[in-house]
Parts: structure tokens; C-alpha cells; sequence
């Protein structure tokens, strides 16, 4: 099963798509063209089944095959928001939204879905029934989770879900996975050190919120060379340090400290917080101040399941005739809500040779279609395959 034709013959009309959804990027929930542009095309391919309105923004579509003595259901998902940055590609097709750009492909996931879709409703040459879903709300929202919150697995019946990313640096059109833990969890946290402002000139006056903050901001590092065991990973990262006065001549009496927190197991996570918090505060308890935490809890680990991984590389072989042991990432991803409610994974494919995701210079690259197209058409017709 190596790229069909079909996609190849569609490359074009599936690249407008995306190229149409990249000028037009919308933040978070707040993706209605986008999902109003999905479901209408969902309805002109006959989808047996497309509703809109789940998890805020959410958009499913329901295909059914020839057959169904299989009874299973699979459900595919892509995400379909954008980043607020200022887009510097200098692409005819660039973002025409001020501060708002598709710097991650959601444009690219939700075009190469669509194009799986039409096919899959035109052909149905599969036992079972396929659930599409377009996800709001990936980039910091938690819109999956509020998929799920809706009741979608349940209302749906899905049985497992696939995901998946492009990946730049990697070959176009090759795949990259891993099973068990794969994606970070992405906590938050604020801490507000207080002291006692004064004058600059007069620090025995004073207690220091600057100095206490800094050494929060050290002592902070010690979590991941001396708390956590070095075969583990965690990243503490001080992200924002704010003072409330920017005098030269003052002491501050509050600094405001934020960041991130990126763990890879429930253990290490909850070790992180629990050092993060004794730190700040234990820190400025013996400067003579106090720390103020908010620890924020942010996605899970996103965790592939063995069984599913293992397919879901044996159809991207079958498609690009490789798939490569994918890297741990620290980066967080919120289709870990799907994964802990059904059996599923998540897959990289190759965006070649372009800038970084979340850069303003990032562009989805469009040759990557037909090989993400062909294998979310393989996960189906390969796991719930005609019987003769």
C-alpha cells in the first residue's frame, strides 16, 4: 500500500484547502470559519453523520463502511487552530489575520484528514465505521479534553484513535513514532516573591525581592540535576522575570516569576511540583521574604499504547517504506486526552527541510499531503479490512 494515486491525483485541490485555511488562521476555540468550512465539506463528500459544536468548536464526521460485521470504530483526529504570531514566510498564501498564523500545520493536519475523508467516503472500502474528528483548541486550550468532556467517545463509539504531527527536519513523507510516553506534560507556574521595597542606595533597609527571586530562579535548576534520577527528564524553564517598579533607584517590593514545567512520567511530575513549591518558598522564608505559588497543571504525558503503535507503523512502512523510532519530545500535545480515554497513537511525518514549528517563519509543506492522506486511508482500511 504505497501512496495511492488518488491522492496524488488530489494533491492540488487538497493543497487550495490548505493553503486557503493557512490566510485564514484562527486562535484557540475561536475557529469558526474553519470548522464551518470543514463540516460543509464533510457533508458535500456524504459523510453519513457530521455534527458540529463538540467540545465548543469541535466538527465530527461519521463515514460508514460497505460493511460493518467487523463493529469497530476508529476515530482520526486533527487539530485545526493556529498560534497567535505575526507570519514573516512571505508565502502568496500567508496569514492575512494580523498576530494570528498556522506556525504549528494544523492547516496541513486538517487538510491531509479532509482529503482522507473524501476518499473514504467515496470508495468505503472498509468493515467498520470511521469517526473524523477536527479538534479546536491544541495550542494551549486543551480542546481535546473538551472533546472528550462532551461525551465524543462515548456518543461515537469509538474504539481506538489515531493522531497525528508533521515534523520538520525529518525526510518529507516519512514517519517517525515511539510507543509508551512520547509527548511531555506542560505545567504552568507563577510565583510572586515579596519583600520589603526601599531605596537602591539603602538595601540594609530593604529585603530584596530581586536578589530572593534570583536565587529562586538558580535553586529552581536543582530539580532536575539533584531531585529527579538522571535517567528520567524533566525541564524547569524561568520564562518571565518581572519586577514592579523599573526605577534604578528602587528596591522592588514584589517580583513576579513564571514559567514551565515538562515532565515525561506522573512520578517525576509530581516530584517537580512538590520541589518546585518548597523551593520558592523555603528560598524567600530565609531571605527574609515570601513566595506565593501557582502551579498550574497543563496537559498530560501524551503516552502511545503498544499495541496500536505497533500498527500504526506497519501501515506508515507500507506507505513510505520506512518508519523511524521517533525522539522523546518535550513539547507538549493535548491528543493525550484521547489516548487516555481509547487505545490509539500518534505519528510524525516528515516536513523536510523547514523552519521550526512556532516560528514565523514556518510553512506547512504541502508535499507531505499524499503520504498523510495515504496513511490515515491505511489505518482503516487495514484495521477493519473487507472480508474476501
Amino acid at each position: 500500500m504505497p501512496i495511492k494515486n488518488r491522492f496524488a491525483d488530489r494533491l492540488s485541490a487538497i493543497t487550495e484547502w490548505r493553503r486557503d485555511l493557512h490566510e485564514n488562521p484562527e486562535i484557540l476555540f475561536e475557529t469558526h470559519r474553519t470548522s464551518g468550512i470543514v463540516a460543509e465539506k464533510l457533508k458535500e463528500f456524504g459523510c453519513d453523520e457530521v455534527v458540529t459544536g463538540i467540545g465548543r468548536t469541535g466538527v465530527v464526521g461519521v463515514i460508514r463502511g460497505r460493511s460493518n460485521s467487523s463493529g469497530k470504530v476508529i476515530g482520526l483526529r486533527a487539530d485545526m487552530d493556529a498560534l497567535p504570531i505575526t507570519e514573516q514566510t512571505g508565502v502568496p498564501h500567508a496569514s492575512k489575520t494580523p498576530g494570528a498564523m498556522h506556525a504549528c500545520g494544523h492547516d496541513g493536519h486538517t487538510a491531509m484528514l479532509l482529503g482522507a475523508a473524501e476518499y473514504l467516503a467515496e470508495t468505503r472500502a472498509f468493515d467498520g465505521t470511521v469517526v473524523v474528528i477536527f479538534q479546536p483548541a491544541e495550542e494551549g486550550g486543551g480542546g481535546g479534553r473538551e472533546m472528550c468532556a462532551d461525551g465524543m467517545m462515548e456518543r461515537f463509539g469509538v474504539q481506538e484513535v489515531y493522531g497525528m504531527h508533521n515534523w520538520p527536519g525529518r525526510p518529507v513523507g516519512s514517519f517517525a513514532i515511539r510507543p509508551g510516553p512520547f509527548f511531555a506534560a506542560t505545567d504552568q507556574f507563577e510565583i510572586e516573591v515579596e519583600g520589603k521595597g526601599g531605596h537602591a542606595a539603602k538595601p540594609h533597609e530593604a529585603v530584596d525581592s530581586t536578589v530572593m527571586a534570583a536565587h529562586i530562579v538558580t535553586q529552581l535548576q536543582t530539580i532536575a540535576s539533584r531531585n529527579v534520577d538522571p535517567t528520567e527528564q524533566v525541564v524547569v524553564s524561568v520564562t518571565s522575570f518581572e519586577t514592579s517598579s523599573k526605577a534604578f533607584n528602587v528596591i522592588p517590593q514584589r517580583v513576579m516569576l513564571k514559567g514551565t514545567v515538562r515532565t515525561l512520567s506522573n512520578e517525576v511530575r509530581a516530584l517537580a511540583r512538590k520541589r518546585l513549591i518548597a523551593i520558592a518558598e523555603g528560598t524567600a522564608a530565609t531571605l527574609g521574604g515570601v513566595a506565593r505559588i501557582n502551579y498550574i497543571d497543563g496537559y498530560p504525558v501524551m503516552a502511545n499504547h503498544a499495541e496500536q503503535t505497533d500498527f500504526a507503523a506497519e501501515v506508515a512502512r507500507e506507505v513510505s517504506g520506512d518508519c523511524a523510532d521517533a525522539p522523546l519530545v518535550m513539547g507538549g500535545e493535548d491528543f493525550a486526552y484521547m489516548l487516555e480515554e481509547r487505545p490509539g497513537a500518534y505519528i510524525l511525518v516528515g516536513n523536510g527541510d523547514t523552519a521550526s514549528v512556532h516560528h514565523p517563519e514556518y510553512d506547512f509543506n504541502d508535499e507531505a499531503i499524499p503520504a498523510g492522506c495515504s496513511w490515515w486511508a491505511g489505518i482503516v482500511e487495514r484495521r477493519m479490512p473487507l472480508a474476501g
